[in-house]
């Protein structure tokens, strides 16, 4: 049963600034073990949010990785909320290292620089690689990255 309770999880993680993502992460639950893989839905100063076909209880804990960037990122966190949409479930998890915190922004910045990538080629119709993505982002767009 998905727990439909956002207004009762920590009152800080509404204050998160969110950010769109769609990168793919891998995650499991304590009790399951089961790697699953889907799409991060976004990520914030304090946690991140994904899909999942399944509902997962609030108080569950969680491993997650993210490979697509370098370093691999990987936390713990613990679900805070759990939305269902459309048959799907948007689940939302709050780190529990919260030095955690700190390289969540290296994944919000690859965020942001995946987000330009998509932005540039349907606006402009041009082909970065990640790495002209991110130099132009960093050069654009670096200077009023949000602070913590």
């Amino acid at each position: 049963m998905c727990l439909l309770d956002k207004q009762s999880h920590n009152p800080e993680m509404r204050n998160y600034i969110r950010h769109p993502s769609g990168i793919p992460i891998q995650f499991s639950a304590e009790e399951d073990h089961r790697t699953l893989s889907r799409v991060m839905n976004n990520v914030g100063y304090g946690g991140l949010s994904f899909n999942s076909n399944q509902a997962l209880e609030k108080g569950t804990r969680l491993h997650i990785c993210i490979d697509t960037v370098t370093p691999v990122f990987e936390a713990d966190g613990v679900v805070v909320w759990c939305e269902e949409k459309n048959g799907d479930y948007i689940i939302g998890m709050e780190f529990l290292n919260k030095e955690d915190t700190f390289l969540a922004r290296m994944v919000e910045q690859v965020c942001h620089i995946e987000h330009y990538k998509k932005l540039v080629y349907e606006k402009e119709g041009r082909e970065l690689t990640s790495a002209q993505a991110a130099n132009e982002w960093i050069t654009k767009f670096a200077r009023v990255f949000p602070n913590p």
